[in-house]
This record gives C-alpha cells, sequence and structure tokens, in this order.
C-alpha cells in the first residue's frame, strides 16, 4: 500500500524531533555515487507540485499554507548547508512533489482482537529531488511517508512537516 501511495505520486509528510507525533513519519534518502556534494553552493527552484484526494477538506488547516511551509523549511536546510538560492546559472535544481490520499485505505490492528482489519488510514508523502543543472541529472531523492492526521492543527502540521524535511534532508551528503 504504501508502494503504491508514493508511486501514485509521492505523498506528503509532516515534522520536528522524533516524538509521538513524529512516530509514524518514514524517511528515505538515495544519493548517486557519482555526485560531488561538495561543489554544489548554489540552487535554483524549479517548482513542486501536489496531489490530493481530500474532498472534505479534512487534511490542511485553512489558515495553513503547507506549500510555503514546505519550501521554506527546504530552503532553511540547504541554507544550513552553507548553499544559497539563486536564479542564474545555479549549480542544482530542487522540486518537491506533495500528494494525500484522505481515502487511503489500509491494515490496522484491531486492539480487542488483535487481527489486522481493512479501515481508513489516510496516507501522505513528500518527495524533494535536486538535479544537477549542468547534466540535468538527478543527484539526490528523499522521500517521507505517514499516516495524517485528520483535522491536525497547524501547530502539528508545523511539527510533522518540520521533522519530516530535517530528517529526509540529513541524509544530502556534504
Amino acid at each position: 500500500m504504501k508502494t503504491s501511495l508514493a508511486i501514485t505520486l509521492i505523498l506528503f509528510l509532516l515534522s520536528a524531533c522524533a516524538s509521538s507525533v513524529t512516530r509514524d513519519i518514514e524517511v528515505e534518502a538515495e544519493a548517486s555515487p557519482k555526485a560531488n556534494f561538495s561543489g554544489y553552493k548554489t540552487y535554483a527552484w524549479l517548482g513542486s507540485a501536489a496531489i490530493l484526494n481530500d474532498p472534505q477538506g479534512r487534511w490542511e488547516p485553512p489558515e495553513f499554507d503547507a506549500d510555503a511551509e514546505i519550501k521554506f523549511l527546504i530552503d532553511r536546510e540547504l541554507r544550513g548547508r552553507g548553499m544559497s538560492e539563486t536564479s542564474s546559472n545555479p549549480d542544482i535544481i530542487v522540486i518537491y512533489a506533495a500528494g494525500i490520499d484522505m481515502d487511503a485505505l489500509g491494515f490496522k490492528t484491531d486492539p480487542e482482537t488483535k487481527m489486522d482489519i481493512l479501515a481508513h488510514v489516510p496516507q501522505g508523502g513528500l518527495v524533494v529531488v535536486i538535479a544537477d543543472s549542468a547534466s540535468g541529472f538527478v543527484i539526490w531523492a528523499g522521500m517521507a511517508t505517514a499516516e495524517l492526521q485528520e483535522n491536525a492543527d497547524a501547530k502539528t502540521m508545523k511539527v510533522r512537516l518540520d521533522y519530516a524535511v530535517t530528517q529526509m534532508l540529513k541524509k544530502l551528503p556534504k
């Protein structure tokens, strides 16, 4: 289920310190062994994409802009690595894709019977991709997936997104 959800279009996630609020968030990343990450000093945004299946608006609080928060967090992490954003001749290109499926089904363990049952399990994922601007080749990709919390408040969303982005970009080679 998690793999097909990620393939369907890499879903959305959330973040801060490893706590009960973030325990369901899983992060993976892969880097090209041929890339010289120490040589990259500048970046530019190619864009972002989002796929949402949230007909009742249960995922994102009305006052919260997840896209702006994700971009802010990625910028923060890249700048923390000594990189700077530029609009001309960047070393790398950054893009992210987020996906939400509030109607996803999955297996959950029934606390009474201890058996797995099919249940409503909202899913989300976030993928960040970095490409070498000169070659156009992807040199790093990170993905975070999680069960989503319906009607979460903006503070919880920020914590979960921060955790996901921070943990993901920790896996970016120096």
